[in-house]
This record gives C-alpha cells, structure tokens and sequence, in this order.
C-alpha cells in the first residue's frame, strides 16, 4: 500500500503542475442563465460498473458521466492514472464502493479541493456484513507471513488484526441494497442539480419498480427451488445476495481474494459437496479464468455456469450498453437452474 499511495502522490505532482499551467477559468455550475439549454452538465465521476450504470439510469441526459474503471479490467487491481486523477478533481458527484480495494481513493481526496464536491461511497448507503470464510473456503493470503513478525511488531500486527473488521465490499450485489443506493444517488443528484429534480426523481421511481420486479423474481426462484445451496467454484461477493434470499452457500474464495490457485483441501471439500448434495451446476464469476470451476465440474459432471457480480462488464458489453439489470435478469434463469 506505501508503494501505491507514493505512486499516487507522484502522478498527483504531476498532475497539478499541469492543471497550474493550462489555467482554466472558472465556470459557475448550475447557473440559470436566460437560456437554460446552455446550463452545464453536471460532472459525474464513478470507479466501477454498477456505480456507473445506476447514474445513468438516474441522470440520464443531464449528466457528463464517466467511469474510471476500463471495461474488461479486474477491479481490485485497479490503479489511478493522471487522467483519472484529474477527472475525479474537475467531478461535481464522485461515487466509489469504499471498501478496502478503494483505499487509494482516500490518497487522491485528500489531495485535492473537496469543499463543493459531493462524494458517495456505496458502502455508507446500506447495513453491512462482515466478509467470512466458510467451511472449506481457502482464505486470503496474508501480506506478510506470522513467522517474520517479532516482539512488538508482532503484538501490535495481532492486536490491529483483532480490532479491524472486514466489511464485505460486494453490496449491490443484492437488488433490495440497490434500491437504497439508487435512492442516495438520486439525493444527491437532486442537491446539486434542483432545476432538474423532478427528471431525476421520476427516473429513479421508474427504475427501482423495476428492482422491485427483480426482487420478486429472485424470492419466486429461491421459493419454488428444490434446494437452497449454492457452489461457487471462484471467489464469493454474493454474501449480500445470500443474506437476503436465504442461500446457503459453499465457494473456493472470500469476495475480495487476490488468489487464483485454492488449496487441494478446498477442491476436494467443494467436489465432494457437489456429488454428495447433487448440485446440477456450479457457478464462476464475470472475468474470471474458471480454472477451479472446470476443475470441479471435470470431476462431478456438473454444469459451469456464470453468476454475474457485475463487477465490470467487457468492451463488447459495454458498447452495447448493457446494463446491471441486463446482467441480473440472465442471473435469476441461472440460479433457477441451480436451484431446480
């Protein structure tokens, strides 16, 4: 993390040298001139995908949107470029998860003028949990090996390790925690835009009656399977999904894990789960290598199936403009595949 955050402060030197020298003049935003069609845009900044279409679906036409995450990328590797820095600088709204793959955001805040800007972190927006690992998941690795703690060191490591809590990060992933973070969205849209309230209100009623519609479709499928159980050959960011349709749940990683190779416990623990409980089909995530998932499905006949966190989206999917709901719609047809 110190290697990242002097990175961070470098491209941030390197960014208001040029901010410096091009000189921009100011621009009131949200002014009423006589002509309200010239009225600016406001600037709306979001790190990842969900956070991106949600805005577009609230602001719409009234908003300059962007999106910091290139599609197709892994979103707990990300790292900031000058550009990025520099678009979350000029943002009116900037919107990020606030998790722990979120703490260079913090670096950047703190280097540049918050003092009009609105900031949103998902993770303000909803009732938390915990990350966990469960029976048979391989854990993360920790960044440094217990063995090369000592004395002091190693006391005040154990005593930060027993006071901080890991809050699951993944808390769109449940449509009835969207429909909270929508809300907060179109709030905060609202206080920095109200000429164009009623247009933002309006959308956000249309699109979390649509959620709404989700959610209904998620509880029938849960309520009308023959089981409960889910296999997640990959890393798990569903626990918010689990917790609200009452899922039990068995994966190879927690939602965050940076690992990509399970121990030989964890593949033998979930394949002989699979066979034992007859699970039909065993899920992988978006941009994933499926590695774990083949491996068990080789070994049980199980079907691989993707069960979309939407975390990203591919180019191709993001051209076409596709869309969380989109994603989570071909996931209510998997699960009741799962399930049944």
């Amino acid at each position: 993390m110190k290697k990242l955050n002097s990175v961070i402060a470098m491209i941030l030197a390197t960014v208001g040298m040029i901010v410096a020298l091009s000189g921009c003049a100011d621009v009131e935003k949200n002014s009423l001139p006589d002509d309200k069609s010239t009225v600016e845009k406001l600037n709306v900044v979001a790190t990842i995908f969900p956070e991106y279409d949600f805005l577009r679906q609230i602001g719409g036409e009234h908003i300059n949107l962007t999106m910091l995450m290139t599609p197709g990328a892994e979103s707990h590797s990300f790292e900031p470029t000058p550009k990025d820095i520099k678009e979350v600088d000029a943002s009116d709204l900037f919107v990020y998860v606030g998790g722990d793959s979120d703490a260079w955001v913090e670096t950047i805040l703190d280097s540049v003028d918050t003092g009009e800007k609105k900031i949103v972190t998902l993770m303000d927006c909803v009732d938390l949990v915990e990350e966990e690992v469960t029976e048979g998941m391989t854990p993360e690795k920790e960044e440094e090996p217990a063995s090369e703690k000592t004395g002091i060191e190693e006391n005040e490591t154990e005593s930060a390790e027993q006071e901080e809590v890991e809050y699951d990060e993944h808390v769109w992933t449940s449509p009835k925690n969207t429909m909270l973070i929508v809300q907060k969205l179109c709030d905060a849209l609202c206080e920095l835009d109200p000429v164009n309230e009623e247009y933002y209100r309006n959308n956000t009623t249309d699109y979390i009656a649509k959620l709404e519609n989700l959610d209904r479709e998620f509880r029938q499928v849960v309520e009308n399977g023959k089981r409960k159980e889910i296999i997640v050959g990959d890393r798990f960011p569903f626990r918010y999904f689990a917790d609200t349709y009452g899922l039990t749940y068995y994966a190879a990683f927690p939602g965050c894990s940076t690992d990509t190779e399970p121990s030989a416990a964890t593949i033998a623990f979930l394949t002989e789960k699979v066979k034992q409980d007859q699970i039909p089909v065993v899920f992988h995530i978006e941009l994933s290598n499926e590695k774990v998932c083949d491996s068990i499905c080789e070994a049980t006949g199980a079907k691989s199936e993707l069960l979309n966190a939407v975390h990203n989206v591919t180019k191709d999917d993001f051209d076409k403009s596709v869309t969380y709901l989109d994603l989570m719609e071909q996931n209510v047809q998997k699960l009741k595949e799962a399930l049944n």
